[in-house]
């Protein structure tokens, strides 16, 4: 409980502070709470994802601090770029630190020797201060539109052959933080909207798989005789997560269509849809080959889910996801 409160002030001053400075101290009071979190004597592959995970954040923040006190001490060297040079940058660091691609090579790694509320964290959590600092400086430039159709390409063709579940919400989240950076330079805050429901449909899906202790895809052909219900609610939480109407997910990739196409921005936008697209395509035949197709028994059991708290939150949460378009879409008309 300790470091989950200080991992929160880490992202807490880094929010609020007024410099680049106090900005870099609260992303390291996050990142040194975070990994002691990370840690577990009951998993053996935890060592080695925090090792791995605090390596790369420690890179990012020495090559932050460098910046930072070069911009601090010698404005020379940063006087002689121009502005958008100079946020490149200072951005990349920060992409490192949130796993955008091309610097995500890192991420499929760390997320497969985590638990699973470790991963909704490492996903979710981690990422807020990160995006809030690439928010003050990300412009419209070659570099962002490149960070932005690298990372929903890798994102959709990296999860296409994957059968991890972690491993698939890994890339799907590479595949988000493109939309959430093109998002960014919209403005007005767009990012916020998406990122919540992204992180409420990430938390749906990991609250689902881990009473059942699911891993991968060929586990979840068996929660048909265990708790059909929670199968249906799990894969309509993927399809949600990739964008699929009518579910809650599609609301703020329908908002940043509409601005992007506002702006004249239709190459990417082409571009991120068609990515979406295929993102869908994998979900919607994992739903396919564990509803419809039949299978032989595994030789292993899961275990049923009795925790009726939990069951009835991912209910709900699974709820909203289903009837949040249509409810978020009459009061976008109205109002």
């Amino acid at each position: 409980m300790l470091f989950l409160t200080t991992m929160v002030s880490g992202a807490v001053i880094t929010v609020s502070s007024n410099s680049w400075l106090g900005a870099w101290m609260g992303l390291e009071i996050n990142l040194l709470s975070f990994i002691p979190i990370m840690s577990s004597n009951q998993n053996i592959y935890t060592t080695e994802a925090s090792l791995k995970y605090f390596l790369i954040q420690a890179l990012a923040s020495s090559i932050l601090l460098f910046l930072i006190i070069s911009k601090t001490m010698i404005n020379d060297l940063f006087s002689m770029f121009n502005s958008t040079i100079n946020s490149t940058i200072v951005t990349t660091p920060l992409l490192l630190k949130s796993g955008a691609a091309p610097f995500h090579w890192w991420l499929p790694s760390v997320m497969e020797g985590l638990d699973w509320m470790n991963c909704f964290m490492l996903l979710t959590v981690q990422k807020i201060a990160p995006l809030i600092l690439i928010s003050y400086m990300l412009t419209v430039s070659l570099f962002s539109l490149t960070i932005i159709v690298s990372s929903v390409f890798i994102g959709s063709m990296g999860g296409y052959n994957q059968i991890s579940i972690r491993k698939i919400l890994t890339f799907s989240s590479i595949n988000h933080m493109g939309w959430m950076l093109s998002a960014l330079l919209l403005g007005d805050n767009f990012w916020l909207t998406y990122f919540v429901i992204y992180s409420m449909l990430t938390l749906t899906i990991m609250m689902i798989v881990k009473p059942f202790q699911i891993s991968f895809i060929n586990q979840t052909f068996l929660m048909n005789n265990s708790n059909p219900i929670m199968k249906f609610l799990l894969f309509t939480s993927l399809l949600s997560l990739g964008g699929l109407p009518p579910f809650l997910g599609f609301l703020p990739k329908w908002i940043i269509i509409q601005y992007m196409v506002m702006n004249n921005m239709f190459i990417i936008i082409t571009i991120m849809v068609i990515m979406s697209l295929i993102t869908l395509y994998y979900y919607l035949r994992i739903c396919y080959s564990s509803f419809i197709m039949l299978h032989s028994e595994p030789s292993w059991n899961i275990q049923i889910y009795n925790d009726y708290k939990m069951y009835s939150l991912a209910i709900l949460l699974s709820a909203s996801s289903i009837m949040g378009l249509i409810l978020c879409s009459i009061v976008y008309s109205t109002f």
